[in-house]
């Protein structure tokens, strides 16, 4: 078999001096041997990214079921067994207490920042990333950015509960808008190897778009038909691996 080579400049990975090619953070199907690499083939790969993401989840990991329920996340005060149906209708933080929506929201800007930092080196401007000691001043946008989206925020949303979420994000709690976030410490946290997922969904129906354009829908799709109680392809699957 012939070895693989990069997408772009379609070099080995011995010709390029490396142990191993790179793959693509989201469908961990395309080689590269490098980021250079990964963002000049973006506009030609993103076509695809997608479906091979969702491709790669199905298979990844699995264990034979034929449903799906979220396990309870630690953290958190209330259940939620169907997490991905309910971010499919655009009602993920209805129904929650007021410290969970804050938790969700902040960790799920927190989870946006550092993608887009690993997967296309963009340091959000004001946070964390770029010096700041918080990141208050772009989650204020973020919060924003939200509240224009129908229904996304639960119904008891107002500015003096913006306002609270802002001061519960520098509280000293684990959601911190003083501190990074790995996807490694968001599963540990919650306990719950989907949950950067979760909430990666989340960050994407605020800002309209996943991080380097991508989008969720696919394995969304998949997630929903089985917390329905459908075959899902027959798997319970994991998505340790999905992303980095």
């Amino acid at each position: 078999m012939a070895d693989e080579t990069c997408a772009n400049c379609k070099k080995t990975a011995a010709s390029a001096n490396l142990t191993t090619l790179k793959a693509c953070a989201k469908c961990k199907t395309t080689q590269y041997c490098g980021r250079d690499c990964q963002k000049a083939d973006w506009k030609t790969h993103k076509k695809v990214c997608a479906k091979n993401a969702a491709d790669a989840f199905v298979g990844a990991n699995t264990e034979h079921s034929t449903n799906y329920s979220a396990g309870r996340l630690k953290d958190l005060e209330k259940h939620v067994s169907n997490p991905f149906t309910r971010l499919d209708q655009g009602k993920y933080l209805h129904d929650r207490p007021e410290t969970d929506v804050f938790k969700l929201l902040i960790d799920s800007f927190r989870m946006r920042q550092a993608d887009d930092l690993n997967l296309e080196n963009k340091t959000t401007p004001r946070s964390v990333y770029t010096g700041a000691s918080s990141s208050i001043e772009p989650f204020r946008q973020y919060l924003a950015k939200a509240a224009t989206r129908p229904n996304l925020l639960p119904p008891w949303w107002t500015a003096d509960k913006q306002k609270e979420c802002e001061a519960f994000g520098e509280s000293g709690a684990w959601s911190d808008l003083r501190k990074k976030v790995t996807k490694q410490e968001m599963i540990q946290h919650y306990g719950d190897d989907k949950m950067p997922m979760q909430v990666r969904m989340l960050a994407e129906a605020v800002y309209g778009a996943g991080s380097m354009g991508q989008s969720g829908a696919g394995m969304r799709q998949v997630l929903m038909q089985m917390e329905k109680g459908g075959p899902g392809n027959g798997q319970v699957m994991s998505m340790m691996n999905l992303a980095r």
